[in-house]
């Protein structure tokens, strides 16, 4: 089946002007164009589309969408990191959301009441201090100020590329729980090592010092996983997350035999 360029444009919102620059550039090339001249796009060409509007949200110019695409072949894959990167932001969204209605809500009931709404009420999901008060209550407001000040340190594209090493291994756990792997077996112990490496990299992290994170805090968040529905979001949901815990469990028996931290 091909649509056309109209069709397309009228699916997506994109122009078709904006179509026919793709095209031009090499970035997404018409299937094929009929006798009379219109370009047609058949379900690969779709599929692409799909991809290049997604990274093009991330931010990406059209050079890196296109290095991206060019590296990244396996379109299904592709997109399963596309969509852990989404439902994350689904979840920030949806607590904008919420901050922005409790707002409002304060304010109608009581609109001399600025000063006493608070501010985590107002600004949650609008930056990485949402989970300041679950760091805060769980592992002292040190290890969340140590944190926090390494966070806004890093420069733009530090944090971009750690928020890339996250989803990376997000991805991974993903992955690997539709796979149904062991949680035992050898290719579900290096993610949990991976997982373990990525957490004490940050300053504050229970057992940063130490170059390996506290056992009590590795099954802590373990926990947290499963038991919050936006942490189970990053690894596909209650059932992934069940899967990243009972793999960070084996690794934590492992990795600590004899109980010590």
């Amino acid at each position: 089946m091909h649509w056309s360029i109209q069709e397309i444009a009228r699916l997506t919102g994109v122009t078709s002007r904006t179509l026919r620059h793709y095209d031009a550039v090499g970035l997404l090339p018409a299937t094929r164009t009929t006798a009379s001249g219109p370009r047609r796009y058949d379900r690969t060409a779709l599929v692409r589309l799909q991809r290049i509007l997604l990274l093009r949200d991330l931010g990406l110019g059209l050079g890196d969408i296109a290095e991206v695409l060019d590296s990244d072949r396996d379109e299904a894959k592709a997109l399963r990191r596309h969509l852990v990167s989404l439902r994350a932001e689904q979840g920030r969204l949806t607590r904008q959301i919420a901050s922005v209605e409790r707002t409002v809500t304060a304010l109608e009931k009581d609109p001399g009441a600025k000063e006493n709404i608070m501010a985590q009420d107002m600004l949650d999901g609008f930056d990485h201090t949402q989970y300041e008060q679950e760091v805060t209550e769980r592992w002292g407001r040190d290890a969340y100020v140590k944190s926090d000040a390494w966070w806004r340190g890093l420069g733009k594209d530090r944090q971009d590329e750690f928020k890339a090493q996250v989803l990376a291994l997000n991805t991974a756990w993903i992955e690997a729980a539709e796979a149904g792997l062991d949680p035992a077996s050898e290719g579900a112990q290096a993610i949990a090592a991976r997982h373990a490496a990525w957490l004490v990299a940050v300053p504050g992290t229970p057992g940063h010092e130490q170059g390996r994170p506290d056992k009590g805090y590795l099954l802590g968040l373990a926990d947290m996983y499963v038991a919050d529905e936006r942490f189970a979001a990053n690894y596909g949901g209650t059932e992934g997350a069940t899967f990243v815990r009972g793999v960070l469990r084996v690794y934590a028996e492992r990795a600590y035999p004899e109980g010590r931290a």
